[in-house]
């Protein structure tokens, strides 16, 4: 009858998508259930960038440090590695995905207190790599990490991700409806260590546990 139509199969995962509280939370709300005034307001952007490598671990001293970080705030955090996403010149999914850093306890802890609307980062997971299910999946990097962390910090990955800490960013936060970005990227660099507005705007999925989503942030005079 003349008429185009699509169907498409794909992952809530892929590109800058909103972790909704469903995904970690089974009596969390889905995407669409989560109210605009949640997903906008007051934001931090914080380079963290010259201070992280591969595997490395960051805090929330190392926020606090650079930026104003108020109660409430929705935080950014410019790690440096959307550099090595698949859309970039220095394209490196491996290291995008697995190899980024990440945070402990004691970060997730402290989102809590700071009560915040949300979190973003610009690489594969708010949790370190070796605190998800990759530290299953990637034997290999398993044992680098492993290597990198007895060196660093004199810890195994065990002792510095005990089993009750797994996916720390997810399972701690999401019942108290902080949630986060994941894979930022864009025009990221151009807000470095500046407070702002930004807003998330997801897919107003149904049902869904996460969605696509764009992030805008609104500069201020």
């Amino acid at each position: 009858n003349g008429a185009n139509g699509q169907l498409i199969t794909t992952s809530n995962h892929v590109g800058t998508h909103l972790d909704g509280p469903l995904h970690f939370c089974t009596h969390g709300r889905d995407i669409a259930s989560i109210p605009l005034e949640e997903l906008y307001g007051p934001a931090v952007v914080v380079d963290i960038s010259d201070i992280v490598e591969d595997y490395s671990i960051y805090s929330a001293l190392d926020i606090i440090e650079r930026v104003e970080v108020k109660d409430g705030d929705i935080l950014i955090i410019h790690t440096g590695y959307h550099h090595y996403s698949w859309d970039s010149p220095e394209a490196d999914e491996i290291r995008y995905m697995c190899k980024h850093p990440g945070p402990t306890m004691a970060f997730a802890e402290w989102c809590k207190q700071k009560r915040f609307k949300w979190i973003g980062v610009d690489c594969g997971s708010a949790d370190h790599p070796m605190n998800t299910k990759i530290r299953d999946w990637m034997p290999e990097l398993k044992k680098e990490c492993e290597e990198y962390f007895q060196k660093k910090y004199k810890k195994s990955i065990e002792e510095i991700f005990p089993p009750e800490h797994y996916q720390l960013m997810h399972i701690q936060l999401f019942p108290l409806n902080i949630i986060h970005v994941e894979n930022l990227g864009g025009d990221i660099d151009k807000l470095l260590n500046k407070r702002t507005v930004i807003g998330c705007f997801p897919w107003k999925f149904v049902g869904g546990e996460s969605a696509f989503c764009r992030i805008v942030a609104f500069e201020q005079d």
